[in-house]
Parts: C-alpha cells; sequence; structure tokens
C-alpha cells in the first residue's frame, strides 16, 4: 500500500498546524545512547575530546552528473562560483516567498559529485526537484541505518574537544594539513584515503572524518590509538544531542513548506512519514507563525544575491525588513527546580511539565514562547542541560529590542490547553524566568571557530 503524502494528511486533519500537533516523536532508540553516562561525556568536548560516530542518524544525498552544480546553485541561497572539488558549505534552502526550508552540510567531493548531509527535510526538496526537473544527474539516497538496508556508504566520525588537533595530527600518516574553519582536504589515516573537514560542533575546534564505510573500523581504531593518551572518550546519543546548545545550531525550525499553492505538488510527492510533529507553548492556528527567514536564524551571511536561485526575490525583500535574532536563553534555576518540586508535592493542581534531561523536546519543532511582561518577543525552540554549567539553556529567536544580554524575559513551559499529545501526561504550564545571553553561547564559538 503506497503511504500517504504530506499534502492528504494535512487535508483530512484540516490544517498543517493541527496535523503537526497530532504527530508523535520518533526516538532515534536505535543509536547507543550512553557510553558511561552523559554527565561525564558532555565534558569530554570540553575538557579533552569527544569522539562522536554520526555515521548511523544521519541522511546522505548523493548526486552526480553534468547538471549537479547548477541543481544545487539554482535551489541554495548560497554562492557556488569558487565551490570546487574537495570543499564545503553550511547549505541553505527557501521557500519561492524566501522563507526557511531547511539546511545541511554540501560537499563537493569531486568534479560533478556531491554529498548533502544532514536531516531529511533539505535533502528531500533536493531530490523532488532532481526527479521532476530538467537537470542531467543521478542521485543515491543513503537514509539512516533505522531506514536503510546494509550499510552506509560512508562512516562519519567526529573529533572535538580542545585536544582534537593534537590527536588527529597524531593518527595521520602525513603531516596535518593547515586548515581555516569549514575548509576540506584528503589525507590519510591507517593506510586508508579520507576526507577532513576543519569545523566544530561543540564549541571547540574539531574535525570530521569520512570516507567508505570498509574502512570505518581501521580509521575508528586509528583515531582511539592515538587520542587515548589525550583523553578521547566516546560520546552517546543523549550527551550529542546537546551539542546544539553550545554551537547554536537551531537544527529543527518548522519547514515553510506546509501551505503555499505553488508547494501543492510536492506535499502531495512528500510521503506523510516526513511531515513531521509540532509541540511547545507557542499555539497560533496560522503555520506561517511557526516559519522564519534566513535572516531570523543567523544565516543572512550565507545569502548571496549574485545568482538566481528559489526565493530569491522575496528573499530580497525580506532582507530589508526587521528580523528575529538568536540568542541563547540562561532559565532560573529556581524556577527550573520549582518544575521538578512540583512532580514530587502533590496538590490541587496538575504538575508543571517534567523537563526531560539532558534534551527536553516533545516534537520534531519544539516551539515555546518567549514573553516579556507578558507580551510575547519570540519563541524558543531547544532546550536542554549542560551539567558542567549546572545550567538549563534554550536556544530562541526574540525580537531585536530583547536580544542583548542580561535582558530578563521569561519561557511559557507546557502545552496549551487541550493538547493530546499521548505521551505528555497532563501538566499546567509554567513562565520560567530566563535570561537572554549570546549565541552561541560557547565563547570559543563566537570567538574563534573562522580563525583557524
Amino acid at each position: 500500500m503506497q503511504e500517504p503524502s504530506v499534502e492528504s494528511v494535512i487535508r483530512e486533519a484540516g490544517s498543517a498546524v493541527q496535523a503537526l500537533r497530532a504527530q508523535p516523536f520518533p526516538q532515534m532508540t536505535f543509536l547507543q545512547q550512553e557510553f558511561t553516562n552523559w554527565q561525564d561525556e558532555q565534558r569530554h568536548w570540553r575538557d579533552t575530546a569527544a569522539f562522536l560516530d554520526q555515521s548511523h542518524h544521519m541522511v546522505d544525498l548523493i548526486v552526480t552528473g553534468p547538471d549537479a552544480l547548477r541543481l544545487f546553485s539554482e535551489l541554495g541561497v548560497n554562492s557556488l562560483r569558487d565551490f570546487g572539488p574537495g570543499r564545503a558549505k553550511q547549505y541553505v534552502v527557501t521557500a519561492d516567498d524566501g522563507m526557511l526550508i531547511a539546511d545541511g552540510i554540501l560537499f563537493h567531493l569531486e568534479e560533478g559529485a556531491f554529498d548533502l548531509v544532514g536531516l531529511p527535510t533539505a535533502l528531500k526538496w533536493v531530490q523532488y526537484h532532481i526527479e521532476t526537473g530538467d537537470y542531467d544527474v543521478e542521485y543515491h539516497w543513503d537514509d539512516n541505518s533505522w531506514l536503510r538496508k546494509g550499510a552506509p556508504r560512508y562512516y562519519r566520525f567526529e573529533v572535538q574537544g580542545p585536544a582534537a588537533v593534537d590527536i588527529v595530527a597524531k593518527a595521520l600518516d602525513e603531516p596535518l594539513p593547515e586548515l581555516r574553519f569549514f575548509q576540506m582536504t584528503s589525507s590519510r589515516i591507517a593506510g586508508r584515503a579520507v576526507w577532513m573537514l576543519r569545523h566544530g560542533m561543540a564549541g571547540q575546534a574539531g574535525y570530521e572524518i569520512f570516507g567508505p564505510w570498509a574502512d570505518g573500523e581501521a580509521v575508528r581504531e586509528a583515531i582511539f590509538a592515538a587520542g587515548s593518551p589525550f583523553g578521547l572518550a566516546p560520546v552517546g546519543y543523549r550527551a550529542y544531542t546537546t551539542l546544539t546548545l553550545e554551537s547554536a545550531w537551531i537544527s529543527l525550525p518548522v519547514p515553510a513548506i506546509y501551505d503555499a499553492p505553488e508547494q501543492t505538488a510536492y506535499r502531495e510527492w512528500l510521503p506523510a512519514s516526513q511531515l513531521g510533529s509540532l509541540a511547545g507553548s507557542f499555539a497560533s492556528p496560522d503555520i506561517r507563525d511557526y516559519y522564519v527567514s534566513p535572516y531570523d536564524i543567523g544565516y543572512g551571511k550565507l545569502v548571496d544575491f549574485e545568482h538566481e536561485f528559489r526565493g530569491r526575490d522575496a528573499l530580497r525583500a525580506l532582507a530589508e525588513q526587521p528580523s528575529l535574532t538568536k540568542v541563547t536563553l540562561h532559565w532560573n534555576g529556581s524556577d527550573v527546580a520549582e518544575i521538578f518540586r512540583s512532580q514530587c508535592t502533590p496538590d490541587d493542581r496538575p504538575p508543571a511539565r517534567l523537563l526531560d534531561l539532558p534534551k527536553s523536546r516533545a516534537a520534531r519543532f519544539q516551539y515555546d514562547s518567549v514573553l516579556s511582561f507578558g507580551k510575547r518577543v519570540g519563541f524558543s525552540l531547544d532546550t536542554g542541560f549542560l551539567q558542567p554549567d549546572r545550567a538549563v539553556l534554550s536556544l530562541a529567536m526574540v525580537d531585536s529590542a530583547y536580544a542583548e544580554p542580561g535582558t530578563e524575559v521569561a519561557v511559557r513551559w507546557g502545552e496549551p490547553e487541550g493538547s493530546a499529545r499521548p505521551h505528555i501526561p497532563p501538566h499546567r504550564q509554567v513562565d520560567i524566568r530566563a535570561t537572554v545571553l549570546p549565541a552561541p553561547y560557547s565563547a570559543y564559538a563566537r570567538t574563534a571557530y573562522r580563525r583557524g
């Protein structure tokens, strides 16, 4: 039986918001959650170095052919004029109205061969245009290990932390190349050819290392042989999900695909499994209130208007309008403690919604209202706990007047009245005081990522 489409689910539900609110939040239970405990594992990328295996939960869209560069150029906001083989970019796609669909990491592996890596949202948008557009390309969809049959095409490892440079230098069969932020090169580890991307996920210097799946174990062993004296340790999925709080990557804003008539054909093509789900106190019946622009989320520096791309004219107009500002919110510790106290102290009211540690999401898209004296001034999208700082943080987008570090706001925590998400027990909404901090939260990520 053919899977229903996103469009059919929206029509049956009556609106995009109702459809998203009714969906469960799938958990990646096939990934190893912890190697020791998530508290210690959070310290690895701060104090020594963390090893993160991204081979199984990411998706690769591998595109080859004479029109591959044109395809990515016409869909993405980025300039690809000097994007030759051996380069990588954070790649951003927008809808016709200029609003954000999603981003991913685009690797130009060799002439005419590209690998777009990330969550499925941006990749599906590109796949649809391959199948329906006039592009002389071929593609391979390499799904995550929950859905794929067989091994991945590539292993993908991260070495992140203050000792990452020394560890990678020791693991290589040849001298460590000098790379600036987001530059890529080829090298060798354990006699195997590898690709290396210089970037940071954890508020520290780091490398992404990848290559053919068959070489993965030999490369892994060589990295740990080099890294063990420096304190390199593996990090499980629970700690891994909190990396975004340090680097300020908002991975899951609602994509701008659910309402525009010109995207009806795309929604009819897109399988219902890609619909997504929505939770949080931010409650509007209009799906457009959940959309963000590249400028809202901090991607304005990636936009290049000197080439034609999908949504270019609309995005140019958005560039002239006020945008939200991405910030980190530090939640008041006493208010957070009151959430837990309410679970254990019976009274005549439902408890507050429990805050899951180390990451608290009730859906793929988590939107909680940010308030100032009761007025909504933005939304918080990603909440979690960093044990080394004993801090609950969230990533948010707020009106620029409230973005100055030190500004006091509140986050409304809990589902709106009438929510029927089956995995969330009855609770009451509470307002949690929060202080605006910079994004990224990590000072190294804010000041040094692009200097080396």
